[in-house]
């Protein structure tokens, strides 16, 4: 895991020198992450150890339609330690709410031999401001097909956040997940985002769900994450 986490960091610093020499071709930005723990969904993807995550996004001029990559590094139960994904989507708005329709094909590289590892994920947000401080979203995922032995599942999660200064965002959220072949749970977490500059922030939030004696992807955590944006 560290060599990989080590790839994705020199990827990440590069890109900004990347989209410098793009300009032109639309509007690219580029993230990095590291973190105690990858969370996805309320439950860990990397069984609680920490995490690297580098991506970029085209978007065009309008702003509206988008493309994006990323890879992360995981621990799944195919035997993967990286995922990868690919992904569009389209950001409208219309009567004060902001819309976020998306289609994902992940892969989950190395896998175990004769193991599924690929799979589609589609993700619909509905996000509202409230006020100057208060703004909240609500999100539906489905995925038809996932990696692994799961099969169809479906994720909703509601979610709220309020600005407590000019660099301190407090949120939290709860969500289902209803799953064919897997656990079904729920879960949710509490927590803030500290805006260190124009492009590092550091989020620590505390995670939860509701399976009883959970194993390491269902335990109770607090996760800081460090997340760069260019």
């Amino acid at each position: 895991m560290t060599r990989l986490a080590l790839t994705l960091a020199v990827a990440a610093l590069a890109l900004p020198a990347t989209a410098q020499a793009q300009d032109g071709l639309g509007d690219w930005s580029f993230n990095f992450a590291v973190g105690s723990d990858n969370r996805s969904k309320g439950t860990s993807k990397s069984e609680g150890d920490p995490f690297a995550l580098a991506g970029m996004e085209w978007s065009d001029a309008s702003g509206l339609f988008y493309v994006a990559a990323e890879g992360e590094t995981i621990d799944h139960s195919t035997g993967s330690q990286l995922e990868a994904e690919i992904n569009a989507g389209w950001r409208p708005e219309a009567a004060g709410f902001e819309f976020d329709f998306n289609a994902a094909h992940k892969w989950y590289l190395d896998a175990n031999p004769g193991t599924d590892d690929d799979a589609w994920e589609f993700t619909a947000d509905v996000s509202r401001d409230l006020s100057e401080r208060v703004d909240a979203r609500l999100r539906f995922q489905y995925s038809p097909d996932s990696a692994g032995g799961t099969r169809s599942w479906t994720w909703v999660e509601a979610r709220g956040r309020v600005r407590l200064t000019d660099r301190i965002r407090a949120s939290a959220a709860v969500g289902r997940r209803e799953q064919v072949n897997s656990r079904d749970y729920t879960a949710w977490n509490v927590g803030a985002d500290f805006e260190i500059n124009d492009w590092a922030s550091l989020d620590v939030r505390w995670y939860d769900t509701d399976v009883a004696n959970p194993s390491a992807q269902y335990d109770s955590a607090l996760v800081a994450v460090l997340n760069l944006g260019f």
